[in-house]
C-alpha cells in the first residue's frame, strides 16, 4: 500500500490523487507538469535566445514528452520544434528544402536542378569535414568509449570477429562501424535529440537507442544518412593512410567499411537509406533508382542489384511525400556513387579480392 500511495501524484489544480503517468487532471483537466512546462519553456528560448539551437530543441522536446498529443500546445511546440530544426539544418532554398523556398523551386525546373547541385556540393563539403573531422582531434568519437555498454559490446564484437578474420581486420571493421554510429549519435544531438551510445551486436553491427523521435522526414533523413557520410569519411581517412604506410591491411578496412555503409544505403525497414527514402518524393525516389542502376552497370556489384529492387519496390509506394527533400535525394545518390566507387575501386587499386563484385 505504501508503494501505490509514493507513486500517486497530486494534481496542481484540484488536488486529485493521479497516476504518475497521467499529463492532464481527468477532474478539471489542467495540465499535470505546467510548472515542469513552464521552466523548460524559459529554458528554450533563452538557449534560442543565444543561438543554442541545439539545447533550445532538447528542451522543447523534453516539453513535447509532457503534452497530450492531441493538444494545441503539443501542436504549437511542434511547430516550434520544426522551425528550429530547419535553422539548426541550415536549409534554405539551394538545399531545396519542402517549405516556403522548396514551393517557390517548383514553380520553375531550374531552381530544382540548382537546388539538387548545391545538395551534392554540400555532400562534397561535409565528407571533407567529416575527414578532416576524423583525421585530427575528434573529441566527439572518444564520447561513446567512456560508456560501459559500448565499450563492452564493443569488445565482444572484436572477440567475434577475431575470430573469422584475425585482429586486424576484425579492430578495422569494429572502428569502422563506432564511427558510422557515432555520425548518427552526433546527428542526433544536433537536432536535440536525446540518443544512447552505440551498442554493439556481433554479427549484426551496432544499434544507436533514440529516445525521441525526429519531428519530420526531413530531419529523420538527416540522422540516418549521417551514418554513412561519417562512414565514408573513415573509409577515406583509412584510404589515405594506406597511401601513406602503404600497408595493405588498411586497404582491405577501407574495402569492407565501404560495402558496410553501401549495405545501409538498402531502403528497407530501420536501415538508413529506408530513413532516407521516406522524405524523398516519388519522382526523386526514381532518379535515385536510376543512380542504382547506372552504379550497378558499371561497377558489376552484386549488392546494387538488391538495393536497386527494394529501391523500386519503395518507388512505387503510397508513402512518398508530394514534395521531397531535395538534399536528402542528393545525399543519398551522391553516397551511392561514392561507396560504389570506393567499393568497386579499392580490390583494383591494391590487388585485393573482392566482395560483392
Amino acid at each position: 500500500m505504501a508503494e501505490a500511495a509514493l507513486s500517486l501524484v497530486l494534481c496542481p489544480g484540484c488536488g486529485s490523487e493521479l497516476s504518475p503517468n497521467l499529463l492532464t487532471c481527468p477532474s478539471c483537466h489542467r495540465l499535470i507538469h505546467s510548472e515542469e512546462l513552464k521552466r523548460l519553456a524559459g529554458e528554450a528560448e533563452a538557449a534560442a535566445t543565444r543561438g543554442a539551437f541545439p539545447e533550445a530543441l532538447a528542451g522543447w522536446r523534453r516539453a513535447l514528452e509532457l503534452l497530450p498529443a492531441g493538444s494545441s500546445q503539443h501542436a504549437r511546440i511542434t511547430e516550434r520544434v520544426k522551425a528550429l530544426s530547419e535553422k539548426v539544418d541550415g536549409q534554405g532554398a539551394a538545399a531545396g528544402t519542402p517549405g516556403k523556398s522548396a514551393g517557390k523551386a517548383g514553380a520553375s525546373g531550374i531552381p530544382k536542378v540548382l537546388g539538387g547541385l548545391g545538395a551534392v556540393g554540400l555532400l562534397l563539403w561535409k565528407l571533407k569535414a567529416v575527414v578532416l573531422f576524423v583525421a585530427t582531434k575528434a573529441k566527439v568519437l572518444l564520447l561513446g568509449l567512456t560508456k560501459a555498454s559500448t565499450l563492452l559490446s564493443m569488445l565482444l564484437s572484436l572477440g567475434v570477429y577475431w575470430q573469422v578474420w584475425g585482429w586486424q581486420l576484425a579492430l578495422g571493421l569494429v572502428l569502422c562501424i563506432y564511427v558510422h554510429e557515432m555520425g548518427h549519435v552526433v546527428a542526433l544531438r544536433r537536432f536535440g535529440i536525446a540518443a544512447s551510445a552505440p551498442m554493439f551486436i556481433p554479427g549484426l553491427g551496432a544499434v544507436i537507442r533514440a529516445k525521441q523521435v525526429p519531428v519530420d522526414a526531413r530531419e529523420d533523413a538527416r540522422v540516418g544518412l549521417a551514418g554513412p557520410i561519417w562512414g565514408t569519411g573513415a573509409v577515406l581517412v583509412a584510404l589515405a593512410a594506406v597511401a601513406l604506410t602503404g600497408w595493405k591491411m588498411l586497404g582491405a578496412i577501407a574495402h569492407v567499411g565501404a560495402w558496410i555503409n553501401l549495405f545501409n544505403l538498402l531502403p528497407f525497414w530501420q536501415l538508413d537509406g529506408s530513413r532516407g527514402f521516406r522524405a524523398m518524393s516519388r519522382g526523386q525516389r526514381w532518379a535515385a533508382v536510376a543512380v542504382l542502376a547506372s552504379a550497378w552497370f558499371l561497377s558489376g556489384d552484386g549488392l546494387l542489384v538488391l538495393i536497386l529492387l527494394v529501391a523500386g519496390f519503395r518507388a512505387f509506394g503510397s508513402d512518398a511525400p508530394e514534395k521531397g527533400d531535395v538534399r536528402a535525394a542528393a545525399e543519398y545518390c551522391g553516397l551511392v556513387w561514392v561507396l560504389t566507387l570506393l567499393a568497386w575501386g579499392i580490390p583494383r587499386w591494391f590487388g585485393l579480392p573482392g566482395i560483392g563484385g
